[in-house]
Parts: structure tokens; sequence; C-alpha cells
């Protein structure tokens, strides 16, 4: 294995992750900022309050994201698996 086949395993596993947490963190980000806003418009400062929207919809991000997450790491990881024999020898 020489050390661009590294870099590239490396680059390939950020893009997974990267491209996995995206549906959850954008679903946390906008529910965020919409209580943000709302908190502003309304002058309720509790801290916790965003806190259960944003658990909410980061679980349902993942109830109709999670069967394509599923599917792209197990595909990523099946790839991983198929190259062992490749980087080895």
């Amino acid at each position: 294995m020489n050390p661009q086949s590294v870099i590239t395993l490396g680059q390939q596993a950020l893009y997974t992750m990267l491209l996995l947490a995206a549906p959850m963190l954008l679903a946390a980000l906008v529910v965020g900022l919409v209580v943000s806003i709302l908190q502003a418009a309304t002058q309720i400062n509790e801290m916790t309050l965003s806190f259960i929207p944003k658990l909410i919809a980061m679980v349902a991000a993942m109830i109709i994201a999670g069967p394509w997450m599923i599917s792209f790491y197990v595909d990523y990881m099946r790839r991983m698996f198929e190259s062992i024999p490749t980087a080895i020898g």
C-alpha cells in the first residue's frame, strides 16, 4: 500500500461519514433555527425548549433517510472488503 492509496481511503471514509451524518445534522439545524427565531420573537429564553424538537426532527430524519443510510454504508463496507486483496498484494 502506497501513501496515495491510504490518503484515498481516508478521503472516502470522511466523505462517507459526511454523507451519512448530513440528513440528521440538517434536520437539527433547520429545527434549531426555527425554534431560535420563535424564541427571539416571543422572548422565551429557555435552553431546554429546543432540545425536544431537535430530538424529534433527528429521529424523523433517521426514519426517513435510514434505509438510504444503511444501504449506502453497506455498499461502502462491501467495497472496502472487496478491495482488501488488491491492497495487500
